[in-house]
């Protein structure tokens, strides 16, 4: 032997000491990035409506989705560049299939119903995409649905109609708002499907990159056809750059590297802040104050988030 035992119980290799205070270290960093991370992506994500609420008025709703789109691809494109290799034209048609659905329908819908409610209103029905992934899978791909799930949906379902027969402080409707943002929930349940089952052998990050390019090109046409007469303001390009490059790209950056620390499972927690921290900025950055019946269908439809979310056995 070239050194000495360190096998026995009562003594400690020289290496194993240096390296126990490292490995330490690594796990304490770990145990307070994850929830930093997790709350960073939630404050993001959330943000996302209060941008579009700022721009939606003067882009109009397809403009800022290509917006959106665009700049959300710069940000991700040396992702997809690093493997372009395995985009061949057929995977390419797939996505850009699910694309409309997964993106560029649901921003539309989004971004048509900011224009007409509170930034809050999308915030909170985007919570139902959880459910809404469950419900899909459950009648589409044979996937089992329990009681709880099941309570979760009807919790999510009933939360919505509360939503919908609100108003704003002002007097006006909300359900236009809440069906439109609801209908964005259930794109992206078939949305969410369709990826796990068709493009999860390919990087991620690459995946969305290319999700919104394909995404960007479908919607040009409507975009350009549609785009405003008028000159739009800076406060509104400046919503629809952070919407773009913050909100789109960047946070699909720190969304999928924390599903590769983490997993998926407790990544996904992430939904339970969106309605929080989009109420939050709504209400300090644009004055829309928290209603009534914002709170309580907030309450049910994270309460059927919770019910819905599955517990992950680990070993």
């Amino acid at each position: 032997m070239s050194g000495p035992d360190c096998t026995t119980a009562n003594s400690t290799c020289p290496a194993e000491r240096a390296a126990a205070p490292a490995a330490n270290a690594a796990a304490a960093a770990a145990a307070w990035r994850t929830p930093l991370e997790l709350g960073v992506l939630g404050a993001i994500w959330g943000g996302s409506f209060l941008f579009m609420r700022v721009a939606a008025s003067d882009f109009g709703p397809l403009p800022l989705v290509e917006a959106r789109l665009l700049l959300g691809a710069l940000v991700l494109t040396p992702f997809l560049w690093r493997a372009r290799a395995q985009f061949t034209p057929g995977l390419w048609l797939r996505i850009a299939g699910i694309a409309a659905i997964n993106s560029v329908t649901p921003f539309a819908l989004f971004a048509w119903g900011a224009e007409r409610a509170p930034a809050g209103i999308g915030a909170i029905t985007n919570a139902m995409t959880v459910m809404f992934t469950a419900l899909v899978a459950y009648l589409f791909y044979g996937e089992r649905i329990d009681a709880r799930r099941l309570a979760g949906l009807v919790a999510g379902f009933v939360g919505v109609a509360v939503l919908a027969s609100g108003r704003t402080s002002g007097g006006g409707s909300i359900w236009q708002a809440a069906l439109a943002g609801t209908a964005a929930a259930l794109l992206y349940g078939f949305g969410i499907n369709l990826v796990r089952r068709h493009l999860t052998p390919y990087p991620p990050a690459a995946v969305a990159a290319a999700t919104l390019i394909a995404g960007a090109l479908l919607l040009a046409p409507l975009a350009f056809f549609t785009w405003p007469a008028h000159a739009i303001g800076a406060a509104s390009w400046a919503a629809a750059i952070l919407l773009g490059t913050v909100c789109t790209g960047t946070a699909f950056v720190l969304y999928y590297r924390l599903i590769a620390r983490v997993g998926a499972a407790r990544a996904s927690t992430v939904t339970y802040l969106i309605p929080l921290f989009g109420v939050l900025w709504a209400w300090l950055l644009l004055g829309e104050p928290l209603t009534p019946t914002m709170a309580l269908a907030g309450v049910l439809i994270l309460a059927g988030v919770a019910l819905s979310q599955r517990r992950v056995a680990r070993a």
